[in-house]
């Protein structure tokens, strides 16, 4: 794992940034230790604890989400605090680096391990694509860590290097991997094609982080921020957010409404100029 390289809240520098793309190259992932604010971190928690108790979500079902763990989807949705999320400028720029900067959200939800939950099945996040492996990124995800994560309460499990392997792993066997233990304030960023799944909680605190995903700007994203997230509330939005939700277009050519840019939707621009035109 990386050492510190950034206080929290200020952005990278261009040397760490290419540090943890090379990181993220080798072994698949990388840790951006320390380099969220802490009242951020604190503003995140208190508000995805009010929506679990005002919408009295409770614990998922099912082995893979697990049944002592909490998840809260679309949360660009649900609370103005958590547009601050995908644009951060500690972490965008090293997802942009693994994909491009036409990147879309794939999804934003927050995962809270309880105690005496049992370990997420060894997974990728590009396995439901199913393209042959190894392939170029078509997914990067991080996970923003609002608690510490340790091996005892759950932190993410990963196989180092197995980005480049050319098989997707078997959900029902038990493959060895190791703990992405960090501080709170600290941000997991991996390739999608890496091997990884949550941990056991052994502990009686809960391990809480938000997932924040991305993926390349020519793929379906797995939540759909278009239909999700309300087109008022899409409109308050920084316009780099407006693109990330996916009211833009990708190389000039994919999104496009009749040869507009769909931020007309929004009031925006509606002027674009195509890899057709001159």
């Amino acid at each position: 794992m990386s050492e510190a390289v950034a206080d929290p809240g200020r952005a990278l520098t261009e040397a760490d940034t290419r540090r943890h793309l090379a990181e993220i190259d080798d072994q698949g992932y990388t840790l951006l230790e320390g380099v969220i604010e802490l009242d951020l971190i604190a503003e995140l928690r208190e508000t995805l604890e009010r929506i679990a108790r005002d919408q009295q979500i409770g614990s998922c079902q099912n082995d893979f989400e697990g049944h002592e763990t909490v998840r809260i989807y679309n949360l660009l949705a649900l609370d103005d605090v958590f547009a601050r999320v995908p644009i951060h400028p500690s972490v965008l720029p090293v997802v942009e680096g693994v994909l491009d900067d036409g990147c879309l959200i794939s999804s934003i939800s927050s995962i809270d391990i309880g105690p005496g939950e049992s370990p997420q099945p060894i997974h990728s996040d590009d396995q439901v694509i199913a393209l042959p492996r190894p392939h170029p990124p078509l997914v990067c995800n991080t996970m923003w860590a609002l608690t510490d994560f340790t091996e005892a309460n759950g932190a993410t499990r990963l196989v180092p290097r197995s980005h480049r392997s050319p098989d997707y792993p078997n959900l029902s066997k038990d493959i060895p991997s190791v703990p992405a233990q960090m501080s709170t304030g600290s941000v997991l960023v991996w390739n999608g094609s890496l091997w990884h799944g949550g941990g056991a909680n052994h502990t009686s605190e809960r391990r809480v982080g938000i997932a924040m995903n991305y993926c390349a700007g020519f793929i379906r994203q797995q939540e759909n921020q278009q239909l999700g997230v309300p087109r008022d509330k899409v409109r308050n939005f920084p316009k780099r957010l407006q693109q990330l939700v996916g009211y833009g277009v990708y190389r000039s050519l994919i999104g496009h409404i009749d040869k507009q840019d769909p931020r007309k939707l929004l009031g925006g621009d509606p002027l674009l100029k195509t890899i057709w035109d001159d």
